[in-house]
């Protein structure tokens, strides 16, 4: 697949767009697809989802075309560690030199989100530390789980401490689960559901496990409207009520805890998902996302304006660009 193509004739901003502010938009630099490549991964039979072309100038047109003024760069799924640690950390370097290249071209449109080969943490450690020195590093990103190591395990607290001390603004990102039942639609296009289900597991994870309360200055982008926490919120603080007098569960404020993440807006807010994560949700945390290339240009549009110029446009001033820009500095 070509990274790059030739840019057509500059396609005008929608005029029925707001100025946005992305804090969902992938790259697929060559080191990610040679990568994959070279590991076997086919990134279409692996999740079940057409892979996209992306091109540097094709980013620019999009942007353009859908009035966006700055972008937050991340990689996608699958994720970049496969059971090779030194490998992962290897090419963790090169995305992130890669991403911060495009940035440091354009500093005022791009900024990125550095990859870390997780779960090897000692080397995630090191990767944020040499990344956040890079020119346009403004967040990490880390998947739902990472060779089945889920967020909210133990086994990343040096981590999370590490990001805590930084106030780091963390994007998570769904990955296909380790194991998925077969001979079912979605075992064989991850992205339908368990993309969201795994989504909600990390939360759930990371919320009962109690990490969210020992690491407070962490600040977690949860993606896709917040996949099902919205929905399973409720019905986990009922739940807890049982399992903490039960000894099962960490004493956790469950819908507090959810009123303190942000969420992204990718994928199908409208006209479902949003009004369930607006029980949840503060209102100054929410992010627009376009999801391109994975969401195609004319389809973005499309989500953006059932957002933007849609029943709920007047709750979603906040998500255009002033809920992101303060999240990550950006005047």
């Amino acid at each position: 697949m070509s990274t790059s193509s030739s840019a057509a004739t500059p396609t005008p901003a929608d005029a029925r767009l707001p100025r946005l502010l992305d804090v969902h938009q992938h790259i697929l630099p060559a080191p990610y697809l040679d990568a994959l490549a070279s590991a076997g991964i086919d990134t279409a039979r692996e999740d079940g989802f057409p892979t996209p072309q992306w091109g540097e100038k094709d980013a620019r047109a999009f942007a353009r075309s859908m009035n966006i003024g700055f972008s937050l760069l991340s990689i996608s799924s699958p994720h970049v560690n496969w059971g090779d640690d030194a490998a992962s950390a290897r090419l963790c370097r090169q995305l992130n030199d890669c991403a911060s290249r495009i940035c440091a071209a354009d500093p005022a449109r791009y900024g990125f989100a550095a990859t870390l080969p997780v779960p090897d943490v000692s080397a995630s450690i090191a990767e944020a530390r040499r990344a956040y020195a890079l020119p346009g590093a403004l967040a990490v990103k880390v998947p739902t789980n990472a060779c089945g190591v889920y967020l909210g395990d133990q086994r990343l607290d040096p981590l999370m401490a590490e990001l805590d001390a930084r106030s780091a603004v963390v994007l998570v990102h769904p990955t296909r689960p380790s194991a998925v039942p077969a001979g079912q639609f979605a075992a064989e296009h991850a992205p339908v559901f368990e993309f969201l289900a795994d989504t909600t597991r990390a939360v759930l994870n990371l919320v009962t496990t109690g990490t969210l309360e020992r690491y407070p200055h962490v600040r977690w982008v949860v993606p896709h409207c917040g996949a099902f926490v919205p929905e399973v919120a409720h019905r986990m603080q009922g739940i807890s009520r049982i399992f903490v007098p039960a000894g099962m569960m960490a004493s956790a404020d469950v819908l507090a805890a959810v009123r303190g993440l942000y969420f992204d807006l990718a994928g199908d807010a409208e006209p479902v998902m949003f009004d369930a994560l607006l029980k949840v949700a503060d209102p100054s945390h929410l992010l627009y996302g376009s999801d391109w290339p994975y969401t195609p240009a004319p389809l973005a549009r499309q989500k953006a304006l059932a957002l933007f110029a849609g029943p709920h446009a007047s709750a979603l001033e906040g998500a255009q660009w002033r809920n992101a820009a303060a999240l990550l500095g950006i005047a």
